[in-house]
């Protein structure tokens, strides 16, 4: 058995722009002293992404609404807010995927509605419109949460149908999915960017959507309810500052190489797992860009594989586990109607054998070839005993 100098491989390493970068943008707010409260630079940080939104829709779409962007302090803030300009009324049943962040059920809690755990799909891990009508034919629902999982860009055209044939709102948790996902005509989106996630600024979200009176409510609602300095919604503070969106313009200028850079990473590293028969990556991702975490699938339990890799210096995380159902905050609305489309069978196989590997944009090749080593090795220890 190969051994490996114990030179730890780190799970995630946030790319954010250096303190010298942000110099120029830095001294722009020394002489404005404009800090907060929609300042020129989360202005300019909004115009750029509404005008030149990274994904492209289809063409197929048609002419199509202006882009309505909104900057946050954090990736819960557009879910939260989104949720609430929505106007819902509450204790409504609200669909979701159980295989997602506490975010996502967490906001719509805090806005007195009830999450309704769904299956996903067994190749993107995904809600998708078919389970969602199917639980729609039988049940009332006043929204659908689909979540872009890990990044994989969610089927915007078949959501946007969806919406045209129920009248049900979907607002999509697309917090790791910057640079993937695109925005249809009917359906809301909301972004992190957490320093972890692949457009990082440290903390900031982003509710994006083609409905202009909607974004209006969002950041009224994010600026106290504020309207002719009355408060006419129930708001909070949840507004960008002007040096998160400092840090976001440079990032914004440095995107185009931080892709290049990335797509060939993913490149090798996804060879370098597709040597492994029994290891499985999540699909939807061959025509976007990589994946904002790797998330494997093993024949195995994750619990085990992630030890044998911690031995060898390897950092893990079994991602969304458990699942929302059986978090002890949401566990009393675990119960489902028996239906297909709540069934969480692929949920829980996920939650039994989905592993995340290290990957972010300082892993090297040869860090790439040693983990698959260690997770072939790891597998092969596994099946011997």
């Amino acid at each position: 058995m190969t051994s490996f100098p114990m030179q730890p491989i780190k799970l995630l390493l946030p790319d954010l722009p250096l303190a010298e970068d942000l110099l120029p943008l830095l001294r722009r707010i020394d002489a404005t002293r404009w800090y907060t409260n929609f300042g020129p630079l989360v202005k300019e940080f909004e115009a750029k992404l509404s005008q030149q939104w990274p994904i492209p829709l289809a063409l197929s779409m048609g002419e199509l609404p202006a882009l309505q962007v909104v900057t946050l302090n954090s990736g819960t803030a557009p879910l939260e807010l989104g949720i609430a300009a929505l106007g819902l009324p509450q204790g409504s049943n609200v669909l979701l995927p159980s295989f997602s962040f506490p975010a996502t059920a967490s906001a719509l809690l805090r806005n007195n509605l009830k999450p309704v755990f769904s299956d996903v799909a067994a190749d993107s891990w995904q809600l998708t419109p078919s389970l969602a009508r199917a639980t729609a034919a039988q049940h009332p629902l006043a929204l659908v949460m689909p979540v872009a999982t890990f990044g994989c860009p969610l089927d915007v055209v078949a959501w946007d149908k969806f919406v045209e044939d129920t009248g049900i709102p979907v607002l999509m948790d697309a917090a790791a999915a910057f640079g993937n996902q695109a925005i249809g005509r009917l359906v809301h989106a909301s972004f992190s960017l957490h320093a972890t996630k692949p457009f990082g600024i440290g903390e900031g979200g982003l509710f994006v959507t083609r409905d202009a009176e909607l974004s209006e409510r969002v950041r009224r609602l994010s600026n106290f309810g504020f309207e002719n300095e009355l408060s006419t919604l129930v708001g909070t503070n949840a507004k960008l500052s002007e040096y998160a969106a400092a840090i976001a313009l440079v990032q914004w200028s440095r995107w185009p190489e931080m892709q290049i850079r990335r797509r060939a990473q993913w490149a090798h590293y996804h060879e370098c797992l597709a040597a492994l028969d029994e290891v499985q990556c999540q699909s939807g991702f061959e025509t976007s860009m990589p994946p904002a975490n790797l998330i494997v699938t093993l024949p195995m339990a994750a619990e085990v594989v992630a030890r044998a890799l911690s031995q060898s210096g390897i950092e893990t995380r079994r991602w969304y586990y458990p699942p929302l159902h059986r978090h002890p905050a949401f566990e009393r609305y675990s119960g489902h109607w028996g239906t297909p489309a709540t069934s969480l069978a692929v949920t829980e196989k996920l939650a039994y054998c989905a592993l995340g590997l290290p990957w972010h944009h300082l892993l090297s090749q040869a860090a790439m070839q040693q983990i698959a080593l260690a997770l072939a090795q790891a597998l092969n220890s596994a099946k011997s005993r």
